[in-house]
């Protein structure tokens, strides 16, 4: 699911200040996320068939129909696994966790009814900022991250659902939309065909 525009531009603004860090200097080696990018996974299929698509988004239309929307808030940062050699650089969710943890079961038993088989995983709200895949020093941009965002006041209302296709290659992977589900009550502009 997309984040808010202004909660996007914090984001940005946070990682300007965590790259001044000294404490910084791997972060050139990791894959970073790109600003139109950032979006918060509720869950992820791995590779899927075409054919199975319209499933998923009728999964997601299902999930998002039950949950009103609300507001959700970026605070403090990490790394998947804690430690020096970090595989995943992420900021957490304060205000609405609960509700994306709802909104990740409600899909999870909305997938399984239609053939996907469970997770099994914990879900955590997390915003993926990079990828580090154990580069060295890593950790080290955890610290400066974490650092900057104490005080991160950044939030958005959760009002869609949004199917992503990720598209790998050369440079940062892409997400393309697939299908937009809106959260129950949820008024939004059409969106712009998807295609």
């Amino acid at each position: 699911m997309p984040i808010g525009e202004e909660a996007r531009a914090a984001v940005d603004d946070l990682l300007r200040r965590a790259a001044a860090d000294p404490r910084a200097g791997a972060a050139r080696r990791l894959r970073w996320v790109v600003g139109e990018n950032l979006h918060l996974t509720l869950r992820f299929l791995g590779a899927t068939d075409a054919a199975r698509v319209p499933d998923v988004a009728a999964a997601a239309a299902a999930a998002a129909g039950r949950l009103a929307p609300f507001e959700a808030r970026l605070a403090g940062a990490g790394g998947f696994p804690a430690g020096e050699r970090p595989r995943v650089v992420w900021l957490g969710i304060s205000d609405g966790a609960a509700g994306l943890a709802a909104l990740a079961a409600s899909l999870e038993d909305e997938l399984a009814a239609r053939g996907w088989e469970r997770d099994g995983r914990p879900f955590r709200a997390h915003l993926t900022l990079a990828r580090a895949d154990g580069v060295p020093g890593a950790g080290r941009v955890v610290e400066a991250l974490a650092d900057a965002a104490v005080g991160l006041d950044a939030t958005w209302t959760v009002d869609r659902l949004v199917v992503f296709e990720s598209r790998l290659g050369r440079g940062p992977a892409r997400y393309h939309p697939l299908a937009e589900a809106r959260l129950a009550g949820a008024r939004l502009p059409d969106p712009p065909p998807v295609g």
